[in-house]
């Protein structure tokens, strides 16, 4: 679909995919919000009402006018950053067959390190849901397995039984752009979740059938809403301060795997990364950790 119409309904959409995807905060949320419906006012001057992959001239001219207006050069870079994401979220979503702010660049700043959790703090993590439930058994699978293999929520959410191989302790995952990738999932998430589809996927279901692996109520895959809202309650249960997200897990994934030494191609591969300067923010947090660690504990650090 080239066109799309530019109503709030574009906004929502996009702010509800940075809410469950990303985790961000209730002020950062509301600083896109308020950007894109700027960005749009702008748009709706000129009498234009809808997106499409020909944008690129109109974002140059919405940057200069912002020059003009003489705003900060942080809030046109956070300017820049909401109408980029908002692009490119619909061309992810097939609105779009390709993104008109692909080119245009922000300006270069410190590399925007995520957080990560220690390896205690994912077990912890892990240990929270009740086993002694349904529920608590498949809540415990979903992060093992998050843990294990790095997937994003939507693809998670969109795994089927089918998808794993117990034998062989591996899962098929389906990413962006519908392309596959194989990735070994060990033996924790293996023993979750054959605890998980001996009784407990059953007991969900009921007298329904599905053939997707995590489901909820009514036979139905569970949604990234439904995931998120459990993540949050688990990490309140488990006492951890640091901010966890459903990406929290693939980047400590992804960390502690170039901490223990894997090459950055394995890594790109098992994340589905199309490109591997993606997966290099990762040697920047692995530099990071050693850093803290030789101050920590050299006597001249």
């Amino acid at each position: 679909m080239n066109k799309h119409n530019r109503t709030d309904v574009l906004i929502d959409s996009y702010i509800q995919f940075l809410i469950v995807e990303k985790g961000l905060s209730e002020n950062s949320i509301a600083g896109y919000a308020h950007d894109l419906k700027e960005y749009l006012r702008f748009l709706n001057k000129k009498n234009i009402n809808k997106i499409t992959e020909k944008d690129t001239a109109f974002i140059l001219e919405y940057l200069i006018a912002l020059q003009k207006a003489k705003l900060s050069p942080k809030t046109r870079e956070r300017r820049v950053c909401a109408i980029k994401g908002f692009y490119k979220f619909f061309v992810n979503e097939k609105k779009l067959k390709s993104d008109p702010s692909k080119f245009i660049e922000l300006p270069k700043k410190g590399l925007k390190l995520p957080d990560v959790l220690s390896v205690s703090e994912i077990e912890r993590l892990i240990k929270t849901p009740n086993v002694k439930t349904a529920k608590g058994l498949r809540d415990r699978a979903m992060l093992e397995l998050l843990y294990a293999a790095g997937p994003r929520v939507s693809e998670i959410i969109n795994i089927k039984v089918t998808d794993v191989n117990m034998h062989a302790c591996f899962i098929k995952i389906f990413g962006k752009g519908s392309k596959e990738r194989v990735v070994p999932i060990g033996l924790y998430a293996k023993k979750n979740l054959e605890k998980y589809l001996k009784t407990a996927r059953q007991e969900i279901l009921k007298n329904k059938t599905s053939s997707y692996m995590f489901i909820a109520r009514a036979g139905k895959p569970i949604t990234r809403q439904g995931f998120w809202k459990n993540l949050k309650k688990y990490a309140a249960a488990s006492g951890i301060t640091k901010k966890i997200t459903p990406h929290t897990f693939r980047h400590s994934f992804a960390t502690h795997l170039v901490e223990g030494g894997a090459d950055l191609r394995s890594v790109q591969i098992m994340l589905g990364h199309s490109d591997i300067s993606t997966t290099q923010i990762y040697t920047h947090i692995a530099s990071r950790r050693l850093k803290e660690i030789h101050t920590r504990f050299h006597p001249r650090g």
